[in-house]
């Protein structure tokens, strides 16, 4: 069971003691990401996490912050998304408070050295031109930019080049100074721990840090009257489809139903696309499909890699199936295989502590509740065919219809045309 605090200074804190692992992660997340950002520093939250790792005032150096971990085999990384950046370390037990002491220097001492911003702003530039040069990941990328266009939901978090060159110290500090602040912050730690350590440490390290205003994000403006395409067009030997609907936040009533109608469609092997798309006709190696949910934007999404000579067909069989479970209830077996797949991968994701770490502390930070996995496979088993239905004709419409794709085309009209339920 796991255990909040808050300081009084308002940052908060969740312990959760699990006895069976010799492992224990320390990780600090601050409600802070792309969706913060203005136009010409987007990118900086993503900027700003690589470059805690170049030295702190205990770690003067990237080696000297690498090898504190590499020296007793921790993992230890950092990430960052349109709503949070973290920062975890993950060791054998007996370095819990080695690594809890790394966690915090980067997160609370980072130098930001001129020098090495200069170096990682070549190192992020590859990074981005890294995901352009993969279709696969870079759909994200155009996914986003397609439903919410030029607002801080619709950019790259990694930013743009010119933005990410741009960046300079001052700016760094300026926009770390707004946002890693306690009641923005969160630090979790999971594993086999000591739990009154624990708390000296965080107290330690974090009770001195004062409480200010922060940047707000911009309300998100979700706008569509017609189904939308955005083509990029490339010499690829395959087609790369990101089809999907606008769907819900985090706090919708229906979000585990959306969840459950996203594993029938593609997120099982026997699911309908993966036996329709790749299995009955061929067309893909890959197709799966996922639900997303943001505290103020959420959607239903299927990607696929398809030969370049059948995508129309593809794509015309995915919106076949999405009308399919509009139009007809889905049978008691295939809702039950679903709900039991859904609850078997999250229990077996949680086994480790960094995983037990990002579930718990992310729900706090982006929810303000935590459910434990008990209580969320409640929510699973209360979905049903009728609120499966009721999703269905909810966001399988063809005004909320989204196409991304990249492939050997010059023009997106084609694709519009079928873009129909």
């Amino acid at each position: 069971m796991f255990k909040k605090d808050i300081l009084k200074n308002g940052l908060k804190t969740i312990f959760i003691p699990q006895k069976s692992t010799r492992a224990v992660t320390s990780m600090v997340l601050v409600k802070t990401g792309s969706k913060y950002e203005r136009k010409e520093i987007n990118g900086i939250s993503h900027f700003l996490e690589h470059m805690c790792f170049k030295g702190t005032k205990k770690f003067p150096s990237p080696v000297k912050v690498a090898e504190v971990m590499d020296r007793v085999g921790g993992i230890f990384n950092a990430f960052t998304d349109q709503e949070y950046t973290g920062y975890f370390a993950k060791v054998e037990t007996s370095q819990f408070g080695l690594a809890f002491d790394w966690v915090s220097e980067l997160f609370l001492n980072p130098l930001l050295p001129k020098e090495e911003i200069e170096k990682e702003k070549k190192v992020i530039i590859e990074e981005i031109n890294m995901i352009h040069d993969s279709p696969m990941s870079y759909l994200g990328v155009l996914w986003l930019k397609l439903l919410y266009g030029n607002q801080p939901a619709g950019w790259d978090i990694a930013g743009k080049k010119q933005t990410v060159m741009e960046i300079n110290r001052e700016k760094l500090i300026d926009y770390r100074k707004r946002q890693y602040i306690p009641q923005n912050t969160l630090i979790c730690i999971a594993g086999n721990f000591n739990e009154n350590k624990a708390r000296r440490l965080i107290e330690r390290h974090f009770s001195k840090l004062k409480t200010q205003t922060s940047l707000k994000k911009e309300k998100v403006i979700e706008k569509q009257k017609r189904p939308e395409c955005l083509l990029e067009r490339r010499e690829t030997d395959q087609s790369h489809i990101f089809l999907g609907v606008r769907g819900y936040n985090l706090f919708h009533p229906l979000r585990y139903s959306k969840e459950v109608l996203s594993i029938i469609l593609g997120g099982m092997m026997s699911s309908r696309l993966f036996v329709k798309v790749r299995g009955k006709l061929g067309l893909a190696y890959y197709i799966n499909s996922g639900a997303d949910e943001n505290p103020d934007t959420g959607y239903l999404f299927v990607r696929a890699g398809v030969d370049n000579n059948r995508v129309d067909l593809a794509i015309s069989t995915i919106l076949k199936e999405l009308k399919n479970i509009r139009e007809r209830k889905i049978s008691i077996h295939e809702l039950k295989k679903a709900k039991e797949n859904l609850k078997g991968k999250m229990a077996l994701i949680l086994e480790s502590s960094d995983a037990q770490a990002t579930f718990f502390g992310l729900q706090e930070l982006l929810e303000n509740k935590i459910l434990t996995l008990k209580e969320i496979y409640k929510k699973i088993d209360e979905v049903t065919t009728t609120s499966i239905a009721k999703v269905a004709r909810d966001i399988f419409k063809p005004e909320k219809l989204n196409l991304a794709l990249v492939g050997p085309f010059n023009k997106k009209e084609k694709f519009e045309k079928i873009l129909k339920l």
